[in-house]
């Protein structure tokens, strides 16, 4: 039964990247002329366009078009950047390293503070604690992360000593070599503030979802039956509560992880943080269609990823899953 259910989860999976694949394929061909006219050359005559045209196959019949985009995939290949003319896979790597460990610094923090708050405010349920705690994540949830981050840069940037943008300092090694341990530190400072405001949005998102799942699993008969032993509140909590409540919590951790390779352009935009939102959003205004294509292509294919990671953990977590 399991394997059955395993196989189920993987194919869906592969159907959702090729439709993914092909809805990437068929918008980017959708939207009014093409990627030849939207090239950003004042003294590009018709000869140069057509030759642009017949590089990326825009010449040729939509299913050749397609066909070659699914084989070009298969090999790796993105295609290549307008402006810099270079593999578009090239262009999106060196944003992907830094939004990662940027996204994954906020991710972390969402995920240890939306616990604590939920399984607190479960247990305290009617209570100050309890308000309060909904209250400020109903808060966090419902702010556009881009209005959180502004008030970051406004309000604390400058009461803490942050920088608040980029990913580097401009002065760094300015007078020698930096040492390894000072290239981390101001990579880690450059980090705090976006990580900040995308862990406060998500953990907000965190907490309610902990409480509701924690307010059912506690109101189950087990529940009353360990606390008529006298088992302490807090193994309540941990071993019997929340153990038994991972299933949202899992859906909502992997989801959050989808945004690992995809960030969140919004907050990259604020802090000017050289990631791939930020690369997505100056590839709308230079209008390289290839780069901005291969972007969404990334996202997408990370977030149907990570939904497969959490199919497959369901099972070790509830076998009931699979029944």
């Amino acid at each position: 039964m399991q394997a059955r259910y395993l196989g189920k989860r993987i194919l869906f999976a592969i159907l959702t990247l090729f439709v993914v694949i092909s809805l990437n394929f068929a918008l980017f061909r959708a939207v009014p002329g093409d990627a030849a006219n939207a090239y950003r050359c004042r003294q590009c005559g018709p000869e140069f366009r057509a030759q642009i045209r017949k590089d990326l196959r825009l010449d040729e019949s939509l299913p050749h078009q397609y066909v070659a985009y699914m084989g070009d995939l298969a090999h790796g290949n993105l295609g290549r950047s307008l402006r810099s003319q270079g593999p578009v896979w090239d262009e999106l790597w060196n944003p992907i390293k830094k939004t990662i460990p940027m996204v994954l610094l906020g991710t972390i923090f969402s995920i240890v503070v939306g616990t604590l708050i939920g399984v607190v405010a479960a247990w305290r349920r009617g209570t100050f604690v309890d308000k309060a705690s909904v209250s400020a994540a109903l808060a966090f949830y419902s702010m556009p992360p881009q209005w959180l981050g502004l008030l970051m840069v406004l309000f604390v940037a400058g009461a803490v000593g942050l920088p608040s943008s980029g990913v580097q300092s401009n002065d760094l090694g300015l007078f020698g070599d930096a040492s390894s341990w000072s290239i981390f530190v101001d990579r880690i400072e450059h980090m705090i503030l976006p990580a900040l405001t995308l862990g406060l949005v998500l953990a907000g998102d965190y907490a309610l979802i902990v409480r509701t799942a924690m307010l059912e699993t506690l109101g189950e008969d087990y529940i009353l039956t360990a606390r008529a032993k006298g088992i302490s509140p807090f193994a309540i909590v941990c071993k019997h509560g929340l153990r038994n409540a991972l299933l949202p919590i899992t859906t909502l951790i992997t989801l959050s992880l989808g945004l690992v390779i995809g960030g969140t352009i919004t907050i990259e935009y604020v802090f000017s943080y050289p990631g791939i939102g930020l690369r997505a959003v100056e590839a709308i205004d230079q209008k390289d269609f290839p780069v901005l294509q291969g972007a969404f292509l990334l996202i997408a294919v990370s977030v149907i990823l990570f939904n497969l990671l959490a199919d497959l953990l369901y099972p070790r977590i509830d076998p009931r899953v699979t029944s």
